[in-house]
């Protein structure tokens, strides 16, 4: 009502339609396309030039026909926008489906596994068995701690001339696995344990590998060693382990940063020097735990520190550790005593008069033999491994494996003959 009153006079009709137009032009075709998409270029287009092409239409009814198409399209553009939104929601919504249902499976495993009464935190699973074991291992832990603190304060104090080769804190990380796997049952069975009780007689040092699936394998491996000075060669990001990063640092185990090369250059001299000096050294060559259970490529480093220093290698397969604490479990879920897990020592194998590729490829052969058929890889992958991970000339070849091309750099010493046959 009031702007049809206001239209009847026509100065202040004039001033209407200039307020109109100053505020309603300076939405550009540009801008609106922005803002409202490809339709919205076309009406505008269309409304613009059907304008200029009738002069004798008023203002009032060019910015009236402009002002709707405007609004048209931003009703379409609504809609659109609307429809994205439902395609998003429901996309999303079949997303938290897809994840509630791994979440309820994983749930199901879990109580499979470890009972009724299992369930599942962010940091693992747990049930009765694993909170005790996680108690037990805390307690243990503490006065662990307490005592390496004790020991570091000791060596800082002393300026490192006392205990050169770090053995006190390697025999108080022993008293702590000793003491765990006792209180709670978890101590492996070993097969052949002779073999590294004649090897320690001999006064000789070694570099002791394994297989690695599950964080059983480090109380294992250091069983089985017994009680002699050891160092890890592991990764560096064990530092940010509680307590466990500790036990690393205090007693100098070997400590490799995959990101940084000349860290590993350090590693590997390190490394050298240890066993120079009389120290046994022990790691996982995989790198890493196998999620999948099956054992997965080497990497070439601890090869090569013992093959450096002329040190034997003696490998050492774990059985069923993954059973008693797979990687989505905190703390293992069962005991492992009993025959549920087993660790297989192997003869030692030379360094001299092999390569590092025939050493490692020697060691692993040996490994796999001890291993059940679940925890084996598959045949391509016995090849594969030897292929990409041992070889290092500057020749490149592609070769057909088990039907499976892989490329690789082969060095004269290594031949197809010296590859593990796949049912190693």
């Amino acid at each position: 009502m009031i702007i049809k009153m206001l239209s009847s006079c026509s100065c202040i009709r004039a001033i209407y339609i200039f307020l109109f137009v100053a505020v309603a032009l300076p939405l550009s075709p540009a801008s609106t396309v922005d803002a409202l998409g490809p339709s919205a270029t076309h009406n505008h287009i269309k409304s613009s030039s059907s304008c200029h092409r009738h002069q004798p239409l008023s203002a009032s009814r060019c910015i009236s026909s402009n002002t709707s198409m405007w609004l048209s399209a931003a009703a379409a553009a609504s809609f659109d926008s609307s429809s994205n939104n439902n395609e998003l929601d429901a996309s999303s919504e079949a997303t938290t489906s897809s994840l509630t249902t791994k979440q309820q499976k994983r749930l199901q495993q879990i109580r499979n596994e470890g009972g009724p009464l299992a369930f599942n935190t962010k940091f693992g699973a747990l049930n009765p068995f694993a909170i005790y074991y996680g108690l037990v291992s805390i307690g243990l832990g503490l006065i662990w701690f307490m005592a390496l603190s004790a020991c570091q304060l000791m060596y800082k104090l002393t300026g490192n001339r006392v205990d050169r080769k770090r053995r006190i804190p390697v025999f108080l990380s022993h008293v702590w696995g000793t003491l765990l796997m006792t209180f709670t049952g978890c101590f492996p069975k070993v097969e052949n344990g002779d073999i590294v009780k004649n090897f320690h007689k001999s006064g000789r040092k070694a570099m002791f590998v394994s297989n690695h699936n599950s964080w059983m394998d480090i109380p294992f491996l250091g069983y089985a060693i017994g009680w002699h000075n050891y160092k890890f060669v592991a990764k560096k990001e064990l530092e940010k382990v509680p307590i466990l990063g500790k036990a690393i640092k205090v007693a100098e185990n070997v400590l490799v940063d995959r990101s940084d090369r000349k860290s590993q250059l350090l590693t590997l001299k390190q490394g050298i020097k240890w066993l120079d000096d009389g120290v046994n050294l022990c790691t996982f060559p995989e790198g890493t735990r196998s999620r999948s259970g099956r054992l997965m490529p080497f990497k070439n480093g601890a090869f090569k520190m013992a093959h450096k220093a002329g040190a034997p290698v003696i490998p050492i397969s774990i059985c069923g550790a993954a059973d008693v604490m797979p990687s989505y479990w905190m703390f293992p879920y069962r005991r492992a005593g009993g025959g549920a897990c087993k660790v297989i020592v192997h003869e030692p194998v030379e360094s001299k008069g092999k390569t590092e590729e025939e050493l490692a490829a020697a060691v692993r052969e040996s490994i796999i033999a001890g291993l059940p058929e679940e925890q084996r890889p598959l045949p391509d992958e016995i090849v594969e491994t030897v292929v990409a991970e041992s070889l290092t000339s500057t020749t490149t070849k592609v070769e057909l494996v088990n039907e499976k091309v892989i490329e690789s750099t082969l060095t004269p010493a290594v031949t197809e003959d010296q590859l593990p046959l796949p049912s190693a």
